[in-house]
């Protein structure tokens, strides 16, 4: 298994995705702080790896500290989860991890824990959450497996495999899952522009695996469809509101248009920790905004004159008109949407 992050005495050892493919290199986050860094920096990123990253960035920060209760310790709690919640906006899995790790932490302030119990707690919290990941990517991958067809072409856009999670994927634990079933698939990994995660990270972790992959540029999908080489297409997401509208990163919902007007279903997989019922509608989903920097230069060489407006949000909103279903590791949910979520929450308690 691609080791994405992983717990050490030392700190939380990650992979360095910016580094990939041409080099497999490691970060060590000894603080919470590191951790914040780290997450900010995109050495990890995917919705749910950073969901658990800022759980282990929250355990962290308890093993710093100086307090010896829970109670004294509760200034520097806020603070940490402040720092760590600013990191990405768009990504809800961020969230949902640091609220579960403030309710862990609320129960401890009642029985008046000390600290010893609070660092022991939030690190076996936060490995819970490892374990959960993997488990619920490997159910996902079991749904919609299924779904997928048992010979051709699959597109997916971005990463949303082992590297955006703590092991297996979304979108691709579906494609590894399909594979694993039998099924003859080639993927086609768009580019995914302007970080490369489809040309650099995608790739790489399906050919480490031996799976069929061709990377094309953003701007083929169109052709390769209307060529009849791809027939189906798989993303991830970091958030899914109330209504199945669901960010992911920019460039899906071109990818969801095309799929629509050739009649090639289009699947969003997602963990259970992804959806934000509180969120209505795709249109209040924050977006974020990063460097200029990350369109002008690739490799350290610029690409663009100086001076030229640049806009680079990290991701968009796709409708979900164009979803075809949503895979989840509690099973598949098909339009409406809104009734789907709200009755398989419910079925799940």
């Amino acid at each position: 298994m691609i080791p994405t992050l992983s717990w050490t005495s030392e700190g939380v050892r990650f992979i360095d995705q910016t580094k990939l493919p041409l080099e497999e290199s490691y970060v060590l986050a000894a603080t919470y702080e590191d951790v914040a860094v780290v997450i900010e920096t995109m050495v990890v990123r995917g919705a749910p790896a950073i969901g658990v990253s800022a759980a282990y960035g929250v355990a962290l920060g308890a093993i710093e500290s100086s307090a010896k209760t829970a109670e004294g310790f509760a200034p520097e709690f806020e603070k940490i989860c402040a720092r760590l919640a600013a990191t990405r906006p768009t990504a809800v899995n961020l969230f949902w991890a640091i609220d579960r790790m403030k309710r862990l932490f609320a129960t401890l302030r009642t029985s008046s824990a000390s600290m010893d119990e609070v660092k022991a707690k939030f690190l076996a919290e936060a490995d819970a959450m490892y374990e959960e990941d993997i488990a619920s990517c490997k159910a996902m991958g079991a749904f919609g497996g299924e779904l997928l067809p048992e010979e051709g072409g699959v597109l997916t856009h971005c990463n949303a495999g082992a590297l955006a999670t703590c092991g297996y994927g979304t979108a691709l634990g579906v494609i590894r899952a399909a594979v694993e079933q039998g099924k003859k698939i080639h993927v086609y990994a768009d580019e995914t522009r302007p970080f490369l995660q489809g040309a650099r990270l995608t790739a790489w972790e399906l050919m480490e695996d031996g799976i069929d992959t061709t990377v094309i540029c953003d701007n083929m999908a169109a052709s390769l469809m209307r060529a009849g080489k791809i027939q189906a297409v798989v993303v991830g997401a970091d958030r899914i509101a109330a209504n199945g509208d669901f960010a992911n990163k920019i460039g899906t919902y071109n990818v969801a248009i095309l799929a629509k007007e050739h009649g090639i279903p289009f699947y969003c997989a997602a963990p259970w920790s992804t959806i934000d019922t509180a969120t209505p509608t795709g249109d209040a989903i924050p977006i974020e905004e990063r460097s200029a920097r990350e369109v002008t230069h690739h490799g350290g060489k610029q690409l663009t004159p100086n001076g030229v407006g640049i806009h680079n949000p990290a991701f968009d909103v796709t409708p979900a008109k164009y979803v075809t279903a949503i895979i989840t590791e509690r099973g598949v949910l098909r339009a409406p949407y809104a009734e789907a979520l709200r009755e398989m929450e419910t079925v799940a308690g």
